[in-house]
């Protein structure tokens, strides 16, 4: 059985696809068979940075490790709206197309409530949460006080993740883990970044995730995406010396599968 790892957040912008295509693309080049799937139907930033990837390595003769993607297969409800059984019949067919073909399976959610990603996240071995440093995104996490200290409840999000962790329970599978990334953090406002901390560590303990370090707001990332590259790809398209935000980045990145542990995983970049 290939081992599930879900990339989801019911808020655009946290960096999803970003933590997706990285995390993918670091396990493939680790030697691990990795294979892919995008649940954004209609934005689809992963499957277009990976097909980015393919036509720049044509380009310039370049073979580097890629994971696997596939494209849902499409529905069979014809003009009429596609209903819950049609999602899951689309899905459970990429999922089983993969799973013998990899060992890990990178699922990137939309930033919205769906019915694919819903049942995404009752697959999940592993969920793993980006979220900005930021109330606003806290808010889908739990409801808090206008202080910013008393959580008052879980939310949306926290709730579907509970439904999801009910569904596995039911299934006899194992329970699944979930890890919270502070991403896209920046330079400043660290009051913000105190309350945050200390929100989150609070919240971990009440409805069970972990928390782990994500990526700083960086430029490069923008960058990589036309040519659909990663901060491991820099040195083999030519970079020989990387600036100190990449190196900084790198180490973010290595920091990041260790916090993820998963199975059979040794980080050797």
């Amino acid at each position: 059985m290939a081992h599930t790892i879900v990339v989801g957040n019911e808020k655009g912008g946290a960096g999803k696809s970003t933590v997706s295509m990285h995390v993918a693309t670091a396990l493939a080049r680790m030697g691990h068979r990795v294979g892919t799937l995008d649940l954004d139907l209609r934005q689809k930033s992963m499957g277009r940075y990976l097909e980015n990837r393919q036509k720049y390595l044509g380009s310039i003769g370049l073979e580097l490790p890629t994971p696997i993607y596939i494209d849902l297969p499409p529905s069979d409800v014809g003009s009429a709206p596609e209903g819950d059984e049609d999602y899951d019949r689309r899905l459970g067919q990429a999922v089983a197309e993969l799973e013998s073909r990899s060992d890990f399976i990178v699922i990137d959610c939309p930033g919205s409530h769906t019915r694919l990603s819903q049942v995404a996240h009752s697959l999940a071995d592993t969920l793993v949460t980006p979220l900005n440093d930021s109330f606003v995104d806290f808010d889908l996490l739990a409801r808090i006080d206008n202080d910013g200290e008393k959580i008052i409840g879980p939310s949306v999000y926290s709730e579907m993740v509970w439904s999801a962790r009910q569904l596995r329970a039911q299934a006899g599978l194992a329970p699944i883990d979930w890890i919270v990334l502070r991403n896209r953090l920046g330079a400043q406002q660290m009051v913000n970044k105190k309350k945050m901390e200390s929100a989150l560590a609070r919240l971990a303990k009440r409805i069970g995730f972990r928390i782990a370090p994500g990526f700083n707001e960086r430029v490069i990332f923008r960058e990589l995406f036309p040519r659909g590259l990663t901060l491991l790809d820099l040195r083999d398209v030519g970079v020989k010396q990387l600036n100190i935000s990449n190196i900084a980045a790198r180490q973010e990145l290595r920091d990041l599968i260790k916090s993820l542990k998963l199975p059979g995983v040794e980080v050797n970049f």
